[in-house]
């Protein structure tokens, strides 16, 4: 991508969005456009066909998306499915009309059967049923990965797609019903600390193993790809590592500096057993991790502190 080029960050607001925007402004990039969804509804196909016509971004990174945690993806199962489809439809078409010059699709982990071998390869893709919690989202996303496809292989397009595993991280969504695990549990023993609770309860057993990605550097694994990736099908973003969701509460609480003990509510669900990409492909193209997960959560620990202090976190 030269220094001058256009470059359109769909969902730069988010955790994702967000740290894609601080990657290209540190290396540099100035020609960067952005909407918030008051400025441009991504589900409304004629407000983005104008938009692409109007600006002519010649890259995208389509990280826009409707996502949250476990409780969120069952709860707005509709919502999930339409809004995501919508989306990314509207800009993955918008680019090809207006002839962008390469567009990056990003999915999620869920994307892989609940019952695949494990470390999750590319190629397992649609080779089993998906997890019943958050099945609208995930086929919302395996439709993009296959429209990127689809429109590489009728028009030429460059378009390309990568599949992060669990993020964390800057600008993450501490919501109380809405986040992800990690987050989840970072405002969790963050509130028993303050009130001097004498415990933290968590949802399932806590033996199901997840991976987890620093978000900055799926940043720095995104533009990686923007430069060095031209194929089809996918790319998993990992670390190749997993912990357990009893390991990792051990570490927030340790890290939060909570002293009360940890229950585990077996009457909730656990979700899949075990989700760890296999990062193999993303090694041989050159590009590896960094960050740590006990350093990230240290940082993530300390934005959740800075956004606290500047306003309540929702």
């Amino acid at each position: 991508m030269e220094k001058n080029a256009k470059i359109y960050i769909a969902g730069h607001r988010g955790m994702v969005g967000s740290a894609i925007y601080r990657k290209l402004e540190k290396e540099g990039y100035t020609n960067i456009i952005t909407r918030v969804s008051s400025e441009l509804d991504l589900r409304n196909q004629e407000a983005v066909a104008a938009f692409f016509t109007h600006e002519k971004p010649e890259y995208v990174f389509l990280a826009a998306a409707k996502v949250g945690g476990i409780v969120a993806n069952n709860t707005y199962r509709a919502e999930f499915l339409y809004d995501n489809l919508q989306i990314q439809n509207n800009i993955i078409n918008s680019a090809y009309v207006n002839e962008a010059k390469k567009l990056m699709f990003l999915g999620s982990s869920c994307i892989y059967p609940k019952m695949a071998p494990q470390p999750l390869k590319e190629d397992y893709l649609l080779t089993g049923l998906l997890e019943e919690t958050n099945e609208p989202y995930a086929i919302a996303k395996i439709a993009g990965i296959k429209m990127c496809d689809a429109y590489r292989d009728q028009f030429g397009c460059n378009f390309i797609s990568v599949m992060p595993t669990n993020l964390y991280g800057y600008n993450d969504n501490y919501h109380p019903q809405n986040s992800h695990v990690l987050p989840a549990l970072i405002r969790r023993f963050h509130e028993a600390k303050a009130a001097s609770a004498t415990d933290v309860t968590i949802w399932g057993t806590g033996s199901p193993k997840r991976e987890f990605l620093f978000a900055d550097d799926l940043a720095e694994a995104c533009f990686y790809l923007m430069q060095n990736y031209d194929e089809k099908g996918l790319v998993n973003i990992g670390t190749g590592e997993d912990i357990s969701i009893k390991d990792l509460a051990l570490l927030v609480k340790k890290i939060v500096g909570y002293e009360g003990e940890i229950k585990f509510d077996t009457s909730k669900p656990d979700g899949t057993p075990r989700k760890l990409m296999d990062v193999s492909k993303l090694h041989s193209k050159g590009w590896k991790h960094t960050v740590e997960l006990e350093d990230g959560i240290a940082l993530a620990y300390h934005d959740f502190l800075q956004k606290l202090e500047a306003a309540p976190v929702n």
